[in-house]
């Protein structure tokens, strides 16, 4: 299927995330920082992400996703926050400030991560068969 890259601190989140994705037929890798996740963009080269947005920064998803916007790339990402449950704020996608593909507040239910995520990958696939 796809290779996917999960980047997230929380060890129990990865962990969960790796079982219901790897069920699927993905091939997963895990970072544990958002340092850790650019050294595995570059070797791993996966075809969607799924990125948390607090880790050892509290914007380190945000920030980690407008850097691999500003290099050119174009892989989907689905971002994980529980901002809302630690702030009470909430937000959206934008393309400038927050350039991710889809949101999801933790915990997301297993079900609605992996239609998303099938969504996703059907979309690139169907995006490089016209190139």
């Amino acid at each position: 299927m796809a290779r996917i890259l999960v980047v997230d601190d929380d060890p129990d989140i990865t962990y969960a995330l790796s079982l219901f994705l790897e069920a699927e037929g993905h091939d997963v890798r895990i970072a544990g920082s958002r340092a850790a996740g650019m050294k595995e963009l570059e070797s791993y080269d996966p075809e969607l992400m799924v990125l948390d947005v607090m880790m050892e920064q509290p914007d380190d998803g945000i920030a980690m996703a407008q850097e691999i916007r500003r290099a050119g790339r174009k892989l989907p990402i689905v971002m994980l926050t529980s901002v809302g449950k630690v702030t009470g704020m909430s937000f959206g996608s934008d393309a400038d400030l927050v350039p991710v593909d889809a949101f999801f507040e933790k915990p997301v239910p297993p079900a609605e991560l992996l239609r998303k995520v099938r969504e996703l990958l059907e979309k690139t696939e169907a995006g490089h068969a016209r190139r």
